[in-house]
């Protein structure tokens, strides 16, 4: 179990090199070499009129083919959007071995992003297994804002509800956002369906009460856990918080 867990957690869609994004939007397509020589592929969707950057970590399917098209509603609010492909999505090499590997590379493309935007004109956004690479990458840093899609308490927490036969111990993925929050210091927006049947809502419940005055948590009523971005609720929030 301990070499499987991998394929328990991480559904990547890999592209060919020449593949072409088309999304109908200004987007630059970046290439980022990781601390070993990885090269990592990512987008930046451009605004017309840009307020500042959403460095979004997506969840754990699919690639930026799919992934892209989120960033409309966030260009559409003046925002820039940078999303990554981890190793192994899409056009990224490598593949995943460790959470450490995992936050290493989100953190180096982070200050390599931070060249042309202010810092506190950056916004980091996850969504499902993203949250807690999002929950990590601000707490080692000083961004706008945090906001999370469907977070859970800890992928520990999350593993022993959904794989009780697999002890916990061996997990090295253990993204303990109910640690990372801890040291973070900018404003944090948690977004969660109470409907999601994939992370439960609960876990976002638990997150709040552990920090009851540094999260501001916005229940979305009907919501299951695909389509957060689409939801109109959803992005009536955003736009009171990105206005």
């Amino acid at each position: 179990m301990y070499f499987l867990q991998e394929k328990l957690i991480f559904f990547p869609q890999q592209l060919e090199k020449n593949y072409q994004f088309n999304f109908g939007q200004n987007v630059d397509e970046l290439n980022f070499k990781a601390s070993d020589g990885t090269l990592l592929n990512g987008l930046l969707f451009k605004a017309d009129n840009t307020k500042g950057l959403i460095f979004y970590l997506h969840g754990n399917a699919g690639s930026l083919s799919s992934w892209g098209n989120v960033a409309k509603t966030y260009t559409e609010l003046n925002y820039d959007v940078f999303i990554l492909d981890y190793r192994g999505y899409g056009k990224s090499e490598g593949t995943i071995n460790g959470q450490k590997q995992l936050f290493e590379d989100n953190d180096i493309i982070y200050k390599e992003l931070k060249k042309n935007y202010d810092e506190q004109d950056i916004l980091i956004l996850g969504y499902s297994i993203g949250t807690g690479m999002a929950s990590k990458l601000a707490s080692n840093n000083n961004p706008k804002q945090l906001i999370l899609q469907a977070p859970y308490y800890s992928l520990t927490d999350m593993m022993r509800k959904k794989f009780p036969f697999i002890p916990t111990f061996i997990l090295k993925y253990k993204f303990a956002t109910q640690e990372y929050l801890q040291d973070c210091e900018m404003p944090i927006t948690i977004f969660h369906g109470n409907e999601d049947d994939v992370i439960s809502y609960e876990s976002s419940l638990r997150l709040k009460e552990k920090y009851k005055t540094k999260i501001k948590f916005i229940t979305l009523n009907g919501q299951g856990h695909n389509g957060i971005t689409e939801n109109k609720d959803y992005k009536q929030e955003l736009k009171n918080m990105l206005y």
